[in-house]
């Protein structure tokens, strides 16, 4: 519908010169921004509300339709007609429907893009797991929103740099030293890698609320490993290590990967240059010993820069992070994707970007999504309440196999497919609502693949290769004898671009699942009442063939857009 609504911009906009001549009239792109759906389609296909224009022409809205009525002229509508203060425009289901097809065959993968971000740079900040720490349920989130909007940038044409900024630094690297040699031993740690670190850390807090000097001892060996201590930077890198090699098997089920794994401990050395530029703009005030930014003037708490000790906390880091991505990268965005409880902290330090001079403070962004929760309880590490990727997607994984094979022993790639699927019910179920809804995570639903879900979803993308499959070649595409139900498809399939800039607009990948289960829900309409490969009529034949493929294109870019796989058979 979005290039519909341009052309209707352009022809309203025209309209109003004859009929309103010497008028202040909104840019045709401004008016096809204020076209509505009517809440019934028999009402029309778009609506213009012309209270909208009632200042600029001095008019009452149903004088402004009756008017703008009587000169209206575009090539897709058939005819605009007054509903009070509304002008409602019904399209020419032939010359609509064959611009579609035409746009969906010319363009293929790339039908929908906007191209926005041609000749830009986008930088991505997301995933980011603490190192040592499992990769869990919790993580899911800012990997798959970060992930999906590095795609849907791409696909825009932005220029991505996919950053995994670790959180590889900090004291519980001094109480996982601790933890290591009081009670782990390097056997234990490589057979069992990051499953005896997090057992090392949740042991460390369980004996330290015995024992509240653990605390200081760990603080110690961070403060050494700071100090560059050979045995502790030895211990930390190899603790790294591990980490990421678990972290990377996750990152290959979704399809995952950064052009850096630059965190936290990479900017340690260029935290000082920023420190003294604050001190520069006489930024930094003493408070309680510690060195802070004062935010009261933008109603906001101290931004605190140095604790007492004079060591750095997360602001500092980012800010200099930042600092070093523009300067590396020259990006036209930044987009940090993180949990909505660190809204503040983000706001907090891109003010001090900017009270710094740096004229590309504004192209700071903030991502931020709900909280996750376990059948309603907090999140914890250190108390071991968590459900950890690798186990979540091992049992979709397991269920997805156990289906299709029982339905399809002679299956070709069972692993394959059940892969696909299994971490696709996953993604698509997390993805499925708005991302700041709040999440209570409950396995079962995860792993239900009844009804609005990943499998079903990629379950009508196999379908419509199937159908392709058995076709005898491409088919050519006409409008004449255009029924009902192939009409309300090609109005989902055009509606695909819009859904493309909603979701790039609103930093929102759930604005293109929820259009995915608009097009399955169109396209398994259409296949249930319109005959395809046994249609008689061999024009209507090949225009139903014709618009399978189109479903296949805009189906499978779509799925692509928000991490998940598209299977061919299942």
């Amino acid at each position: 519908m979005l290039v519909l609504k341009k052309k209707v911009g352009q022809a309203l906009a025209d309209a109003c010169a004859v009929a309103f001549p010497g008028a202040s009239v909104p840019a045709p792109d401004d008016l096809s921004a204020m076209l509505e759906y009517p809440p019934d389609p028999k009402l029309g296909d778009l609506a213009f509300p012309c209270f909208r224009l009632s200042r600029s022409l001095r008019a009452a809205p149903p004088a402004i339709a009756a008017a703008l009525a009587g000169t209206f002229a575009c090539d897709e509508i058939r005819s605009a007609q007054t509903v009070g203060g509304y002008l409602n425009f019904f399209i020419d289901p032939a010359a609509y429907a064959v611009r579609v097809m035409s746009d969906i065959r010319s363009a293929g993968s790339n039908y929908g893009s906007p191209m926005c971000g041609k000749g830009k740079t986008v930088v991505l900040d997301y995933s980011s797991p603490n190192v040592a720490k499992p990769f869990h349920i919790g993580h899911l989130g800012t990997t798959v929103i970060g992930h999906s909007l590095k795609l849907l940038h791409q696909f825009a044409g932005y220029h991505c740099i996919g950053i995994n900024h670790l959180g590889d630094w900090g004291t519980q690297f001094g109480k996982l030293i601790v933890a290591y040699r009081r009670w782990g031993s390097r056997e234990e740690v490589e057979k069992k890698e990051i499953d005896e670190l997090v057992r090392l850390y949740v042991r460390f807090h369980a004996e330290a609320e015995e024992n509240p000097a653990l605390n200081d001892e760990a603080r110690a060996e961070f403060s050494r490993l700071e100090a560059g201590d050979p045995e502790n930077t030895a211990l930390w890198k190899w603790f790294i290590d591990i980490s990421l090699r678990e972290y990377r098997k996750t990152y290959a089920l979704l399809g995952i990967d950064f052009d850096s794994y630059n965190g936290e401990s990479f900017y340690t050395d260029k935290m000082p240059r920023q420190i003294e530029i604050m001190r520069e703009k006489n930024l930094l005030t003493l408070d309680d010993g510690a060195w802070v930014v004062n935010l009261d003037a933008y109603h906001m708490p101290v931004c605190l820069i140095l604790k007492r000790d004079g060591s750095t906390l997360y602001p500092t880091r980012d800010i200099a992070a930042a600092v070093y991505r523009q300067q590396t990268y020259h990006f036209d965005k930044c987009i940090y994707v993180t949990s909505a409880g660190q809204c503040l902290h983000f706001a907090q330090w891109f003010k001090v970007i900017e009270l710094m001079g740096y004229d590309w403070a504004d192209r700071l962004v903030h991502v931020p999504y709900g909280t996750v929760s376990i059948n309603g309880s907090k999140l914890a590490t250190r108390t071991g309440n968590v459900i950890l990727l690798k186990d979540l997607f091992a049992a979709a994984i397991e269920k997805v196999r156990a289906i299709a094979t029982e339905k399809n022993p002679d299956l070709e790639n069972p692993d394959e497919i059940a892969e696909a699927v299994g971490v696709g019910a996953v993604v698509f179920h997390y993805l499925l609502n708005n991302r700041m809804r709040d999440i209570n995570f409950v396995l079962e639903d995860a792993l239900s693949f009844d009804g609005n879900t990943g499998p079903y979803a990629q379950y009508t993308y196999a379908r419509a290769c199937s159908i392709l499959a058995r076709a005898d070649g491409a088919a050519a595409f006409s409008a004449q004898g255009l029924n009902e139900e192939e009409l309300a498809l090609i109005k989902v399939l055009a509606r695909f671009p819009e859904a493309v800039r909603a979701a790039l607009d609103a930093y929102e990948p759930s604005e293109i699942t929820r259009y995915i289960l608009d097009l399955c829900a169109a396209f398994n309409r259409f296949y249930h009442d319109c005959q395809i490969l046994s249609c008689p009529d061999a024009q209507r034949r090949d225009a139903r063939i014709a618009m399978t493929d189109a479903v296949r294109t805009v189906l499978g870019r779509a799925l692509s857009l928000i991490c998940m796989k598209t299977p061919e058979k299942i």
